[in-house]
């Protein structure tokens, strides 16, 4: 008999800057989400497909569970929420260079109110780690909770144990059809990738509050009817005049960077060359102020 196919949706938590985004594109076999050593990169709920031969797992990548302090700090945490209550599967995320703390007993503790997804106990960053610290970190985090359906050890840098996890992720879900079609690695707009793209060359470099104060607009994608060529403009938004100077930098220097930095990953998810061009805009105070909120999505 063959065996029956599987589907159905997993999403990782855990504290900002665990890994999740990584393991996520490890997974995908593509860049979906960026990543960044600044928390709360991530966002959206960007929903990235692994194909398998036995079924399909629909993997949800969201902002790391934090302490809000703006209005977008709390829309990220009602959507990480609405996520967990939907998924088949959740994978509870630490890094093994760190020690288990209050925040990741917090969240481990908090997976109680959603009975209906299984869990998944899952240790990252194993390159960075030696074996004794990998060890440590397994014991630690398997005395969280009494219900892990597995505890496994992973570094999506170098893919050791990534099939293990898939795997292991696949036999928890329902029996079922795939979900999405063959050959579809996101549901993410090329507009939202190419803008989330931009957002993770701006990041690069900056300090202190400025990352959060960052969004990006795709204002037109338009492919030049004449030879391979697609113009983008789009808006990198800030919060104040001040943080308008340091993104575009001494005499338009880093902007320069920002927009070489995003034209190799916008070329690669076109397949063409692109000519891009990007302008910084000012909105007072938007991770704050609802209405703005609402114009750039959240």
């Amino acid at each position: 008999m063959t065996e029956k196919m599987r589907s159905g949706f997993v999403t990782f938590v855990g504290r900002p800057n665990v890994g999740k985004s990584t393991l996520t594109n490890a997974l995908v076999g593509e860049k979906i989400a960026i990543t960044s050593e600044k928390p709360q990169t991530t966002r959206r709920a960007i929903r990235g497909i692994l194909n398998r031969p036995d079924g399909q797992l629909v993997i949800v990548d969201t902002p790391g569970i934090h302490k809000p302090r703006t209005l977008l700090g709390e829309r990220l945490n009602d959507l990480v929420e609405q996520v967990l209550g939907d998924v088949d599967v959740i994978g509870f995320c630490v890094p093994a260079t760190e020690k288990v703390g209050p925040g990741d007993r917090r969240i481990a503790a908090s997976l109680d109110g959603y009975p209906r997804a299984k869990k998944v106990a899952i240790v990252t960053k194993t390159d960075a780690a030696d074996k004794d610290a990998i060890m440590e970190r397994l014991m630690e985090v398997d005395s969280l909770r009494e219900d892990w359906a597995a505890v496994i050890p992973l570094s999506a840098l170098t893919r050791e144990q990534l099939d293990v996890l898939a795997d292991e992720m696949l036999q928890l879900m329902p029996e079922g059809p795939p979900l999405y079609d063959e050959g579809v690695v996101t549901d993410e707009s090329e507009d939202d990738r190419i803008a989330e793209i931009i957002r993770e060359a701006a990041l690069e470099g900056v300090r202190d509050e400025l990352p959060h104060s960052i969004a990006v607009v795709v204002d037109d994608v338009e492919p030049r009817e004449e030879g391979d060529l697609t113009d983008v403009y789009a808006s990198i938004v800030v919060e104040r005049d001040s943080q308008k100077a340091i993104i575009i930098g001494h005499k338009g220097s880093r902007l320069r960077d920002v927009g070489a930095r995003a034209r190799g990953g916008i070329e690669e998810l076109l397949g063409t060359r692109v000519f891009l061009k990007l302008h910084v805009k000012v909105a007072k105070e938007w991770q704050r102020d609802p209405k703005q909120l609402g114009r750039l999505g959240f």
